[in-house]
């Protein structure tokens, strides 16, 4: 057999594989390659649907931040729950009450990082009206929880203030007795222990700055007449978050 009878039946042979295609494979092997190169072609070679597509997604973006601002809001504005407050200074409650001036009582968790401008705002008090109250901040402590549960920052930043006792309130017993139900519930008895004042001293939920509630402490242990003697109270459950929940009520 001469070496050009070879090579012809070899050809012969090769001739069924055209140049370019790829044995055993049916198409469309590679759809999904040319998809994607349609695909940005036509966002290329169509400016309109690329506008479109762009006019979509900022216009989505922007009803999504709409949404959420909204939301936010609504937690920041919502107040907690305010109990059945006594008007008058318990009988069975534990703190000591002074009749030589008025009584400011503060329910707390500490563990609520909304309470924070709780204790913002008490240390403003203090300091415009400090030696004018006998002020306490009682930290709810949960029953069964650890030594240091209540170690936290926000108990020792309210021991920094001047002319505030840092008490425990062991199991909520004083928070249940006073009628407070959420963080930061701020009370102020007059020196015959009549409830003057009840109500949180933020104007919402973690807001810091110049309040309805900051302004009725200060009017009432200045001995002034108060324009509001309720407000809302922005904070954590204290019974919920001393159960772990979160931030909310």
């Amino acid at each position: 057999m001469s070496s050009g009878q070879g090579g012809k039946r070899f050809l012969q042979r090769s001739e069924p594989t055209r140049v370019g295609a790829i044995p055993n494979l049916r198409p469309p092997w590679n759809a999904g390659c040319l998809v994607g190169i349609a695909a940005r072609r036509a966002i290329v070679t169509n400016p309109r649907k690329n506008i479109f597509i762009t006019t979509l997604l900022g216009t989505t973006w922007m009803v999504t931040l709409a949404f959420g601002a909204r939301a936010l809001f609504h937690y920041e504005t919502t107040p907690g729950r305010v109990g059945p407050v006594a008007s008058n200074w318990p009988a069975a409650s534990v703190v000591p009450r002074q009749t030589d001036k008025p009584t400011l009582l503060m329910l707390a968790h500490p563990r609520c990082p909304c309470t924070r401008a709780s204790i913002g705002e008490l240390a403003q008090i203090m300091a415009h009206a400090f030696g004018k109250a006998n002020a306490y901040v009682l930290f709810v402590k949960p029953q069964g929880a650890g030594p240091d549960w209540d170690d936290t920052d926000l108990r020792r930043s309210a021991a920094a203030i001047p002319g505030v006792t840092v008490l425990t309130d062991e199991d909520g017993m004083e928070a249940a007795r006073f009628g407070a139900e959420t963080s930061g519930h701020t009370l102020v008895f007059d020196r015959n222990g009549t409830l003057i004042f009840s109500g949180g001293i933020t104007a919402s939920r973690g807001h810091a700055g110049s309040n309805a509630g900051e302004n009725a402490v200060l009017a009432a242990l200045n001995r002034q007449p108060l324009e509001r003697a309720r407000t809302p109270v922005f904070g954590c459950s204290l019974t919920k978050r001393a159960k772990g929940e979160l931030c909310s009520n």
